[in-house]
């Protein structure tokens, strides 16, 4: 029995959604499709009612779930088990995205290894997906990355940065008492791009106005795209994290913009399931007391 058809079935039923179990996996949703209907090939049994895109688990599949969940459990834990890589308790490996190491992680380390000196502090920076990755084949400890879902991690809300947009300090808008979407349409946009159902919202915005906004450069990079408007590039939507200093230092100036107030930039930390909860206990309780940025 192919132990990938059986993950597909399992994913699909804690998701409740084809699209969703694909997102999980990394996979299209024919992909996901074509896995199960191999998975009721082999078993010679319908697992699903489908009507539409609606679907239900028919009385052979609920009959076969539980064992389905029981088989792949076991096979996780044996490649597991297989893949860990001998670490010594006086080791944390931490993973995290750019921004996070960049702005988060300089002010969490010094603390932690007051609390724990002991302790080697080994860091990772890489994509959330790939993070994901290492956390289940227990190459890391501990992640903190954008919102993400799995079945097989315990994720928990870290930070959250507000989004704001900022311009440099001579621009029209740093003079203006009040600016709206409409006017930001017409500026040139550096516009940092990763992916997040926020990003996405300020996407949207700009659709529902029918007025594309000039998006000169879509950078991938938070650093690039401030160092951009400081040179007066363009103006651009930042986590304000990323830009205290200048702001501090009256190179840049946000902007005030109350549809878009909402937004922001969240990470969150994640460990496995019933595993490293010593670690993941001892990094909240170290952040606690830390003030990460004075607000403007």
């Amino acid at each position: 029995m192919n132990i990938e058809n059986l993950e597909a079935f399992v994913y699909v039923i804690h998701f409740n959604s084809f699209n969703k179990a694909a997102d999980a996996l990394f996979l299209s949703q024919p992909s996901i499709s074509a896995r199960i209907q191999s998975l009721e090939r082999e078993l010679d049994a319908l697992l699903f009612e489908r009507e539409g895109k609606q679907f239900t688990l028919t009385d052979k599949g609920k009959q076969f779930l539980p064992y389905a969940q029981q088989i792949l459990q076991s096979y996780k834990k044996g490649k597991q088990q297989l893949q860990t890589k001998i670490t010594s308790l006086d080791e944390l490996r931490i993973g995290c995205t750019v921004s996070v190491s960049n702005y988060l992680i300089p002010e969490i380390l010094p603390v932690l290894k007051e609390r724990v000196p002991d302790v080697q502090i080994k860091l990772t920076t890489a994509a959330t997906e790939s993070l994901l990755e290492k956390l289940l084949s227990k190459e890391i400890d501990l992640g903190l990355v954008r919102n993400i879902t799995h079945p097989h991690i315990h994720s928990v809300k870290f930070y959250e940065d507000p989004i704001r947009l900022f311009v440099r300090r001579e621009h029209v808008f740093a003079k203006m008492e009040t600016v709206a979407v409409e006017d930001v349409v017409n500026e040139p946009l550096v516009f940092f791009e990763c992916g997040s159902l926020d990003w996405m919202k300020i996407h949207r915005l700009f659709e529902s106005l029918h007025l594309p906004p000039n998006i000169v450069y879509h950078i991938d990079n938070l650093e690039t795209a401030k160092k951009l408007v400081l040179k007066g590039a363009g103006i651009s939507f930042l986590p304000e994290l990323c830009v205290q200093k200048e702001v501090r230092e009256n190179l840049l100036v946000p902007i005030e913009l109350p549809t878009l107030s909402s937004l922001s930039l969240r990470t969150n930390l994640i460990s496995l399931n019933g595993e490293g909860l010593h670690w993941h206990q001892l990094f909240q309780e170290t952040v606690k007391g830390i003030n990460f940025k004075t607000r403007f």
